[in-house]
């Protein structure tokens, strides 16, 4: 039986308070309710910069465990190869000066016009070989994060747990690169368990949040554990028997919280500890 969640293993996501805190204020909310770890959403630490978000993080007492997102090759801001490569860089050097374990790693959708599915997924592989020994030599990890069939298009090109495993036996730097379970992203599968049991030890981060029963946005409706369809006990049961000993992420991106004060979205993440 799996052991209920404790404060000390739970972790908040910033981008659950983004649209009603500053970065300051977000890490003062999860520090009086007792919450010692967070993981930092990148536009969140552009707002403030890298220098000062690291300089609030060590006196807030709140842990970064991670930053995201990192997108490889993002649709909806085309750069050149060098220009590509120079921004990925530099969001590993910020992770790494900002502590961080792992930076949080998406491949992007479609370019405009493309219905080239089979080639953005080889150039996804091309460009996590190309960044491997950059992350290595910066000490910060790469979470390979699969999302939802349904943004496929425009968010991700890899939907499954499965093709997430495949690309990372294909890299073969279980040193350097895991994945990243988001329960939202990936409780649908029928292949979850068998494909967590899989990752094993590349199992490097583990989102919670919930699908509401009638959805209206797939990206931005994202319910609180115990409010949907996800069962977030039973597929941390698999998450531990599989050998994560890491922190449960909280990770709600949902228009509904962003409108409700930062306490109220804190207090009520930390009274659903049993349902995660």
């Amino acid at each position: 039986m799996t052991q209920p969640l404790t404060l000390d293993e739970l972790c908040i996501h910033q981008v659950c308070v983004w649209k009603q805190s500053s970065f300051a204020s977000s890490l003062d909310s999860f520090a009086r309710h007792g919450v010692t770890k967070t993981a930092l959403w990148r536009p969140m630490v552009e707002d403030v910069g890298v220098k000062r978000a690291r300089q609030i993080l060590g006196d807030s007492g709140v842990a970064a465990i991670s930053m995201c997102p990192l997108v490889l090759l993002d649709p909806d801001q085309p750069l050149d190869r060098a220009s590509r490569e120079r921004r990925q860089d530099a969001f590993l050097a910020d992770a790494a000066e900002l502590g961080v374990e792992s930076v949080v790693v998406i491949t992007g959708g479609l370019p405009p016009g493309s219905k080239d599915l089979a080639g953005r997924r080889s150039a996804v592989l091309e460009e996590l070989a190309r960044l491997i020994p950059v992350a290595a030599e910066s000490g910060v990890k790469l979470a390979l994060e699969p999302l939802h069939p349904m943004v496929c298009g425009f968010r991700s090109v890899i939907s499954t747990l499965a093709e997430a495993n495949d690309i990372l036996d294909a890299l073969d730097r279980d040193d350097v690169i895991g994945i990243a379970v988001d329960s939202y992203a990936l409780w649908w599968d029928p292949n979850l368990q068998d494909e967590i049991a899989r990752a094993g030890t590349r199992l490097f981060n583990f989102h919670v949040s919930d699908w509401l029963l009638e959805t209206h946005d797939v990206r931005v409706d994202r319910g609180m554990s115990g409010d949907g369809l996800i069962d977030n006990v039973l597929i941390r049961s698999w998450m531990a028997e599989a050998g994560y000993a890491g922190s449960v992420e909280v990770e709600i991106l949902s228009e509904h919280w962003w409108l409700k004060q930062t306490d109220t979205v804190v207090s009520t993440i930390c009274d659903r500890l049993d349902r995660m």
